[in-house]
Parts: C-alpha cells; structure tokens; sequence
C-alpha cells in the first residue's frame, strides 16, 4: 500500500510538471534557451557509441516503461491520446503512425527519448529522460516504438 502510494504521488508530481511546463503558451516558453546546433553536436558526439545499440528485444518490463512513462502523453497503446495530451500545445506523437517514424532513425528517437523534444528540434513539452532511465532501457523503448508503429529505420 506504501509503494502505491509513492508511485501514485510520483505519477501525480509528474503529470502536474508536465501540465505546467507544457500547457504554456509560446511566448512562455521561450524564456528558456534552448541548446545551440554546435551544443546538440557535441553531445551527439560524445555520446556517438552509446548511441550504437546491439540487438534489442522488447520485454514485458519494456511495455511496462512504456506504460509508466510515456503512456501519460503518448497513451497505452501510442496513439498520442495519454490523459495529458489534451492539456499540451503541441500534440504528442501517435507512435502507431509508420508514415513520420520511418523519417527517423533509430538515433534520433534515442535521442529524442534520452535529451528531450528539443534536442531533435521536436516539442519542448518532451521531457528528457536521460537522467531517469538507462540507455538499454531507452534503446529497447526504441525497438518497443517501431513495433507500434510496425516499421523499421531509414
């Protein structure tokens, strides 16, 4: 009942940062300076090999990861119809979608997972994940992504 209660106070904390930060107008948000193209480069660069996954499988505790982080906004299924996408300025993305996610490599959805939307020039409201989850976890939310929308990289 304890650990429910943490989780329950964690998902809320979560959602009412997510809310706040992203139910903001344009002009808001622009308060916050986003990282220069030669900043972007240079985490990319130093984190080049970590961005070379080996064989990824999804797990039951990927689904799960999924569910608990990114089903808020991105909704159970990855249509971009979470409980929080209503309140956002710019819609999630529905991962169900082939047509955009076969633009984009494996690379830029780590990317976009591990530094956040703006990092890939995508939505602010993407929050960064980098510090919460470890890079094999991202990578197999990757994978997990691609089976949604039954689709592979360029």
């Amino acid at each position: 009942m304890l650990i429910n209660r943490k989780f329950l106070l964690t998902g809320i904390a979560l959602l009412i940062i997510l809310v706040t930060a992203c139910g903001q107008s344009e002009q808001s948000t622009s308060i916050a300076k986003p990282p220069t193209q030669q900043e972007v480069g240079e985490v990319r660069e130093v984190n080049r090999q970590t961005l070379q996954p080996k064989i990824v499988t999804v797990t039951e505790e990927t689904r799960q990861t999924y569910k608990w982080y990114c089903s808020q906004c991105h909704g159970v299924k990855g249509k971009g119809d979470g409980i929080n996408a209503k309140f956002l300025t710019v819609p999630p993305r529905n991962h169900t979608k082939a047509a955009y996610l076969e633009t984009r490599t494996n690379e830029q959805l780590f990317e976009a997972i591990k530094f956040g939307g703006l990092s890939v020039g995508r939505a602010p409201c993407m929050p960064a994940w980098g510090h919460t989850l470890a890079e094999d976890t991202i990578h197999s939310l990757v994978r997990y992504i691609r089976e949604l929308c039954h689709c592979e990289a360029f």
